[in-house]
């Protein structure tokens, strides 16, 4: 499988399990935010109902503009803008066959451009390039980073959760896996 975005040796690993600290800066140009942590304080916008803070995508930060590829090959199965506060902004749902099933992968975060790169129904081959990241202009007001996410099931619209309430953890974990399944061990 190719990577989603081409990370160098050294990236830095949050941990917002405490919160999101303000006062701190990155010492990397690349980071991760981990998947199945819960976030307290951090989804603050109307969209997240002040309930939702388990995230259930894995964040790959990096500059705008870089580019993101196709894990494996597949076809475009959505695309478009996310617009509200704190959502995705431009956003790609691609679907894959993993272990003789069907998933889906949504590619959050990105750039304006993006939606130009690739097409409804395109066959996309493994590592094609398919989007790039956005900057917190059109992204959801976030700092410059792709949200990566998979699902089992067919998305009904061009979105997915990419936060959870705690009590809803179980079930999301189910229908959204790891995505360390297609990303290798990147932490």
């Amino acid at each position: 499988m190719a990577e989603v975005v081409r990370l160098p040796p050294e990236y830095w690993v949050f941990d917002f399990t405490r919160g999101e600290d303000p006062d701190f800066e990155c010492p990397y140009e690349y980071s991760i935010g981990r998947y199945d942590e819960h976030r307290p304080g951090m989804y603050t916008q109307e969209l997240f109902q002040g309930t939702r803070n388990l995230h259930i995508g894995i964040d790959i930060g990096g500059p705008v503009g870089e580019p993101i590829y196709a894990f494996a090959s597949g076809v475009v199965h959505s695309m478009g803008i996310n617009d509200e506060p704190g959502s995705y902004g431009p956003t790609i749902i691609t679907k894959h066959q993993l272990e003789g099933r069907d998933i889906w992968a949504l590619h959050g975060h990105l750039s304006l451009e993006s939606l130009n790169l690739v097409e409804v129904g395109q066959s996309i081959s493994e590592g094609q390039m398919i989007a790039s990241i956005g900057n917190s202009e059109v992204n959801g007001g976030w700092s410059p980073h792709l949200h990566f996410q998979l699902c089992w099931e067919e998305p009904k619209s061009n979105d997915m959760p990419g936060v959870v309430s705690i009590e809803d953890r179980k079930l999301a974990l189910e229908k959204y896996p790891d995505p360390r399944i297609v990303l290798g061990p990147i932490y």
